[in-house]
């Protein structure tokens, strides 16, 4: 398992049928705007040339449970800015959901 071989500050929400997510517990920062900001990791189960492992850098908002993309990248972090992210709700996304969940509970 991929996951075996992460550092312990991978902490692994619940997986979907085909891809898992992860978030590192040493990225969490407070943002001063009082915001949670966390480096997630999205895994598919089966890593190609067009579905590989990608790093996300996101914010939190845990009152109002949205996130946002700071950052991303497959090749190397912070590969691609997004400096106008706009505040996305997680849709039932069960990764996004477990991601929030996780890092909100942890930082209250």
């Amino acid at each position: 398992s991929k996951i075996d071989a992460l550092s312990h500050k991978w902490i692994a929400v619940p997986k979907s049928q085909h891809v898992e997510q992860l978030w590192n517990q040493n990225s969490i920062q407070e943002n001063p705007d009082g915001l949670i900001r966390v480096v997630s990791k999205f895994v598919p189960k089966s890593a190609t040339d067009i579905s590989q492992d990608i790093l996300y850098k996101i914010d939190v908002n845990c009152s109002e449970k949205v996130f946002r993309d700071i950052a991303f990248g497959a090749n190397k972090f912070n590969e691609y800015e997004n400096k106008d992210s706009e505040w996305k709700d997680p849709n039932e996304n069960k990764l996004i959901l477990g991601v929030i969940d996780q890092v909100c509970v942890l930082i209250n």
